[in-house]
């Protein structure tokens, strides 16, 4: 592990020689990796020798209290009207999908094994939260910004649905362009890391590139419909009765 930390002291050097100011940011990062990644080894250890349903299910609501916190806290918008939007999006969505590729894709006995349980939800997690940031980024800057255009279709007869549409594309389009260049081009530019782990694991390629697509097909599922659900439900809190967007952003003093 020290030896291959060595390698960073590559990119530090040029953080440092063109003083981008993020070297003390890349240091502190790291360091947090380190120290979270060897605290998960220790616990998924124990989650895996209890393989208490109870347990699992526990640890995935914690993962989606942390996951939701996150994203408010990368998206700068209010908790009270986005905490628990997001949170029933990523439960709904993590809890159907992960549920439908554990018990019925992979036909386990036991759907909920931490062996499979743990990291399949934590996937879906990792990948719902990057992509939900985007998009609500791109959802309420868009209705900011352009707020005559949303005013304008509200005013030609359009439903609160109808005026709101362009915005939901331009946050699809921006948070998903990305996983589908991946997905288009994985296995020939680049290979994933669910396939590379199962190889290196033993596995034979056939059921790891089998593995690797039904991971990409459930978590772009999973992401396109815990958005769905999340800007759904922050949209009754978003506006006001006669449609007009209210302030969502949390204000600077609020820091």
């Amino acid at each position: 592990m020290g030896i291959g930390l060595l390698l960073l002291l590559i990119p530090l050097f040029y953080i440092w020689k063109f003083k981008t100011g993020l070297l003390r940011a890349t240091l502190i990062g790291t360091a947090r990796m380190i120290v979270q990644l060897f605290f998960i080894g220790i616990y998924l250890k124990y989650l895996f020798l209890w393989d208490n349903p109870w347990i699992n299910f526990l640890w995935v609501i914690v993962m989606i209290f942390v996951a939701s916190q996150t994203a408010l806290a990368r998206t700068g918008l209010k908790r009270k009207v986005l905490l628990i939007p997001i949170s029933v999006g990523f439960l709904c969505s993590v809890v159907c999908v992960g549920m439908y590729f554990i018990g019925v894709v992979l036909q386990l006995e036991n759907v909920f094994s931490a062996r499979y349980f743990i990291p399949i939800f934590g996937i879906l997690m990792g990948n719902m939260l990057s992509s939900n940031v985007i998009a609500l980024n791109t959802y309420y800057s868009g209705l900011k910004r352009e707020q005559q255009l949303y005013r304008y279709l509200l005013g030609n007869g359009a439903t609160r649905a109808e005026a709101q549409a362009p915005f939901i594309r331009q946050a699809i389009i921006k948070a998903f362009s990305p996983l589908i260049a991946n997905i288009s081009v994985m296995g020939l530019v680049a290979f994933p890391g669910t396939m590379i782990g199962q190889i290196l694991g033993g596995s034979s390629p056939n059921v790891a590139i089998k593995y690797q697509m039904m991971i990409m097909v459930i978590t772009f599922t999973a992401s396109m419909l815990s958005l769905m659900i999340t800007i759904s439900l922050a949209s009754r809190k978003s506006f006001d009765a006669y449609g007009k967007l209210l302030p969502i952003s949390v204000e600077k003093k609020e820091h």
